[in-house]
């Protein structure tokens, strides 16, 4: 297919996408009761109103709480974009506002509103708040696609043929970024700090034209490369655009790059932001900027102004209605002139700052309207659906995407569209079509060589080196780095939550936790609290999680070192690492079916998230039928790490 054809496909598969994403939607908020709503989680209701502020970029925030205080489980979190209604009318959902929530506690929630004013019947009472559909993102990707499609004769256009275009191939000698550079023979200062495979891919990347790829493996300094290479591109253009699909991948690099001094501006909600980060956001960055005080004071009269015609309720006269509309016309008028002193600050803001960050769909926030960028950075992009790389290219002349499409994939709702291409991400079609511009880091500085070494061969082709730091690093002298215990034949069968459809096997569940226990045991709790050895266990099925979270909370054994215990599905996991990790597969039946585990980069990540033990509980007649887990099971039987349930 064409390039065009293949974003027509493309974008024919996001619909798909949405509609299933919309489905989920519907049928969680949309097609239920409120009381099943509530029950399902995705509700609270009733809530009550703690208090009202204005918040970091004067903007309206709102505490409230569950008047139930029984705990459930529920959809809430940082960054999600909710609903907040009111009942008292008689008439569901007619009276709403919506917001994103900034943090959570098990029975109160911080929302920042949309708009400038809270709303005429927040005191009513009868308030509720729900989980909303994000219409915006898929929005925002839809137009970037379009523009894609449309252009002609212009860099969106080369860009799109070179990376999807069928012919359209790189030159084969590039010329460096900045030809001034070049001409006058200054090489760059690459940080001496970096290794040999590192200083290669720094160095491809600031002679790369159009296009170049950081291939990281799991461990190998992806981030510090990509942080010193920005550092040097930031030297020779001034700014850059800095983008990750998610907001806690954002945050993480804004204080990689702000640790190393560069002028970092956070583009985003403040609500999706980490605590850490606050101060580098554009809202944070425009209360300390020297025109801020004009602006606060223009604010405050606002606000006086807006209490002051909220104070006129429903039952009034024609005197109360005119002061009220009054009010409001001079507080628009106000609002006015704060907003074009706004633009001065934050065009002022941007115009500094060497490095603006944001997720691939902030990109297009408002504030970076009509700004272009000789580079922009793409991070994660193993894990960037495609639609969403092109809406940071829309402004860019050249990217550097960094990642590895070896570890897991875009979530997908769709069968149907991850079938059909969506789950393959530009990244991946990049490097499958320039290989020669994909560098990839060798040495890891996390793993025990014996865990690093199935996944270098079967992933990586072999080339990953384990660093002196970390080759021969085990929990205690002379434990094995990794057990692999076999339940085949042992009946523990797995089973299927009816309401999730989320797969368990409980006995694999206390097989797991006692072999932990074990473990435990060996070193020592209060050794294993002096040395804050931190534990990981994962599996790829919520349902096991809530199974494992059970028997770990009711272990005498475990309870002392709780607070070092992470429990979670493996797509949880993915940038993290732990001292030891323990994988429950969950996997077991007479059909020999492994479901979703069959997409073996998710394996690929649970097993590399371990330093110095990885403990696997799995059943070979199941996993052995994929071609994948038949050649890890030969390979730990090789190496001795595999033993089975009976022999223990």
């Amino acid at each position: 297919m064409s390039s065009k054809e293949q974003l027509k496909h493309t974008y024919q598969l996001l619909q798909l996408e949405r509609q299933a994403d919309l489905e989920q939607y519907r049928q969680k908020v949309l097609m239920h009761s409120l009381h099943d709503r509530v029950k399902e989680g995705v509700t609270w209701y009733p809530v009550r109103l703690l208090r009202d502020y204005v918040g970091t970029g004067e903007r309206i925030m709102i505490e409230i709480e569950k008047t139930n205080t029984r705990h459930q489980p529920h959809s809430f979190q940082s960054g999600k974009a909710v609903n907040l209604f009111t009942n008292a009318s008689g008439k569901p959902g007619k009276q709403h506002v919506s917001g994103v929530v900034n943090y959570v506690m098990e029975n109160s929630m911080t929302i920042t509103l949309n708009g400038d004013d809270l709303p005429d019947w927040i005191d009513a009472g009868s308030l509720g708040v729900d989980v909303m559909f994000d219409e915006m993102t898929y929005r925002e990707m839809e137009y970037a696609l379009r523009k894609v499609m449309e252009a002609e004769d212009n860099r969106v256009a080369e860009l799109r043929e070179i990376l999807l275009g069928i012919d359209h191939l790189l030159p084969g000698t590039e010329k460096p970024i900045n030809s001034q550079n070049s001409a006058s023979g200054i090489q760059p200062s690459v940080s001496v700090l970096l290794n040999n495979s590192q200083r290669e891919s720094v160095q491809n990347i600031l002679t790369a034209r159009d296009v170049a790829f950081i291939h990281g493996p799991p461990g190998t300094g992806k981030t510090t490369t990509l942080v010193e290479v920005i550092r040097l591109t930031i030297q020779q253009e001034h700014q850059v655009l800095v983008c990750t699909p998610s907001n806690a991948a954002v945050d993480l690099l804004v204080e990689k790059l702000s640790a190393m001094n560069l002028n970092t501006v956070r583009i985003g909600h403040p609500a999706r932001v980490t605590e850490q980060s606050l101060d580098k956001t554009l809202d944070a960055r425009i209360s300390a900027h020297p025109h801020f005080g004009e602006l606060r004071a223009l604010r405050r009269k606002m606000e006086q102004l807006r209490h002051q015609s909220g104070q006129y309720k429903r039952n009034f006269g024609h005197f109360e209605r005119e002061q009220r509309k009054m009010l409001r016309d001079e507080v628009k008028a106000m609002k006015a002139d704060a907003d074009l002193l706004e633009f001065y600050i934050v065009t002022d803001l941007l115009n500094q700052a060497e490095a603006i960050c944001c997720t691939l769909v902030g990109s297009s926030h408002p504030s970076l309207k009509g700004r272009k960028f000789k580079t922009v950075f793409i991070d994660e992009a193993g894990q960037a659906l495609e639609p969403a790389c092109w809406i940071p290219l829309l402004r860019s002349q050249r990217v550097i995407f960094a990642g590895d499409h070896c570890q897991l994939p875009p979530t997908i709702k769709s069968f149907e569209a991850a079938k059909q291409g969506l789950s393959k991400t530009l990244f991946e079609k990049g490097i499958e079509k320039f290989p020669q511009l994909a560098s990839m880091l060798q040495v890891q500085y996390r793993m025990h060589e014996s865990i690093m070494e199935f996944s270098s061969q079967y992933f990586y082709k072999g080339q990953l080196i384990a660093h002196g730091s970390v080759k021969h690093e085990l929990l205690r002298p002379h434990e094995q780095p990794i057990e692999f215990i076999d339940t085949a034949g042992c009946g523990y069968d797995e089973k299927q939550d009816p309401e999730t459809l989320s797969r368990y096997n409980s006995s694999e569940a206390e097989l797991l936790i006692h072999q932990v226990e074990r473990l435990v045991e060996l070193v020592g709790v209060s050794s294993w609290l002096d040395e804050k050895i931190t534990l990981g266990i994962i599996t790829p099925y919520s349902a096991q999680v809530d199974r494992l979270q059970r028997l770990a909370e009711t272990s005498e054994i475990l309870e002392p070192i709780h607070r070092l215990i992470s429990i979670n599905t493996v797509d949880a996991f993915q940038g993290q690492e732990r001292d030891a990790i323990a994988i429950s597969f969950v996997r077991s039946n007479d059909r020999a079916e492994v479901g979703f585990l069959a997409d073996i980069r998710r394996t690929n990540v649970a097993m590399t998230r371990a330093r110095k033990k990885l403990i696997m509980v799995g059943d070979s007649a199941t996993l052995g039928a994929h071609p994948f887990y038949a050649q890890l099971i030969d390979f730990l039987q090789q190496k001795g790490f595999y033993t089975s349930v009976y022999s223990l």
